[in-house]
C-alpha cells in the first residue's frame, strides 16, 4: 500500500467498529470488537493470496479494490492461474518464502484437498524466511484438518485463523461472506468491503470452517443427489415423465437444482476432496460419511467428462441450460 493510502484502512476499521458496536447495542450484548476489549487491532496492509483461481483471484480484486496491496506467489503454478493473476494486477514474487517475507497476511484460497500441503510448504518458508506471518485458511476443509493445519503453522511460529466462504465468487455484482473465528478474528474485518462481507463466527478456532462444512453440506451435497437421480432417469428413459411430476410437486426446487447446474461441471474436481471433507466432517460427530463419500464419486465421475474438463473461463457454453447439461453427462462413456 503507497503511504498517501494509508488513512483508507485506519476509516474502514473505525467505521466497521462503529458499526459492530452499533449493532451490539441494539441487540443488547457485547461486540465482537468490544470482546476484545483492551487488545489493539493488527493493521494489515499487505495480503498473500493463494491462489488466483476462480474464487481467490475475485477476493484479490476486491481486496485491490479496498487499497491492499496484493501479492501471489506463481512458481510451479499452471498457466490459468498466472493468467487469472495478471488479469487482476496482482504482484507476484514467485516463491512462497519471499510471500511470507513481504505480507501481513496470506489468504489461503485453493482446491480443498491442497490446503493442508499448502500449509507445510508455507511453514517452511516462514522458517526459511525467519519471518512469520498471519496464515488464514479460508477452504472448505473439516474441522479436524483445520486444528492440523493450525498446528503446522503455529510450530513455525506463525498465527492461525480459520475461514469459510460461502457464496459465489465476487466479481460483477455478486458478493460473498467470509466467516472468520479463532482468538482475535475480528483482526480480519478490516478486509471487509462493499463486495467481501467479513462476520466473525466465534472464538472457537474451528468455527467458521464448521458453519461452512454444514452449509456446503445441504448446497453441494443436495446439488449431488439432483444430478445423480436426474441423470439416472435420462439413462432410465423417464426424465420427461420425472420432470412433469417434479413440475407439479415440487417445482421451485426443480428448478433451483437446474439454474445451478450449468456451471458446477468445471468446479466437480474441487468439489470431489470438499466432499471427502464433509465426510470426515460428520464422522467426526458420530454422523455417517457414507452420503458424502457418494457425493465424492458423483463429483468424481462430472470432472472426468468433457464438460468437468472445461474452464469457468474458456470452453464453456454459457447458453446450455441445466437440462442440457444432464443429457450431456447421461450420455454413455468407454
Amino acid at each position: 500500500m503507497q503511504a498517501n493510502d494509508a488513512p483508507a484502512p485506519d476509516r474502514r476499521g473505525f467505521l466497521q467498529a462503529a458499526g459492530l458496536a452499533a449493532t451490539a447495542l441494539s441487540l443488547g450484548r457485547p461486540s465482537a470488537a468490544g470482546a476484545e476489549e483492551g487488545r489493539a487491532v493488527v493493521k494489515i496492509g499487505k495480503v498473500g493470496v493463494m491462489s488466483p483461481g476462480d474464487m481467490g483471484q475475485a477476493v484479490a480484486i476486491q481486496l485491490k479494490a479496498e487499497g491492499f496491496d496484493v501479492y501471489t506467489a506463481l512458481e510451479h503454478r499452471s498457466e490459468r492461474t498466472r493468467g487469472l493473476a495478471r488479469e487482476a494486477g496482482l504482484t507476484d514474487v514467485s516463491s512462497l518464502a519471499r510471500l511470507v517475507g513481504v505480507c501481513d497476511a496470506v489468504l489461503s484460497i485453493m482446491d480443498p484437498g491442497a490446503a493442508l500441503s499448502f500449509a507445510r510448504e508455507v511453514a517452511e518458508a516462514m522458517r526459511a524466511s525467519g519471518r512469520q506471518v498471519l496464515i488464514v485458511d479460508c477452504n472448505a476443509i473439516a474441522p479436524e484438518t483445520a486444528r492440523e493445519i493450525a498446528r503446522v503453522v503455529e510450530a513455525a511460529g506463525g498465527r492461525f485463523l480459520d475461514g469459510g466462504i460461502i457464496g459465489p465468487p465476487p466479481r460483477g455484482g455478486a458478493k460473498t461472506k467470509l466467516f472468520v473465528s479463532g482468538p482475535g478474528a475480528a483482526d480480519l474485518e478490516q478486509l471487509a468491503g462493499p463486495q467481501l462481507l467479513v462476520q466473525v463466527a466465534g472464538d472457537g478456532i474451528t468455527d467458521a470452517c464448521a458453519l461452512k462444512m454444514c452449509y456446503g453440506a445441504l448446497n453441494k451435497g443436495t446439488q449431488a443427489l439432483w444430478l445423480e437421480v436426474l441423470v439416472a432417469a435420462e439413462r432410465l428413459g423417464v426424465a420427461r415423465l420425472l420432470e412433469t411430476q417434479l413440475l407439479a410437486s415440487q417445482a421451485d426446487r426443480y428448478r433451483w437444482v437446474l439454474g445451478q447446474f450449468p456451471t458446477l461441471p468445471p468446479k466437480a474436481y474441487r468439489w470431489v476432496p470438499e466432499m471427502l471433507e464433509e465426510a470426515k466432517t460428520l464422522a467426526s460427530v458420530g454422523m455417517t460419511p457414507v452420503m458424502f463419500q457418494g457425493a465424492a464419486e458423483v463429483y468424481r465421475f462430472v470432472a472426468a467428462t468433457p464438460v468437468g474438463k472445461e474452464t469457468p473461463e474458456e470452453g464453456r457454453d454459457k447458453a446450455r441450460k441445466g437440462q442440457d447439461v444432464v443429457q450431456l453427462l447421461a450420455k454413455p462413456t468407454g
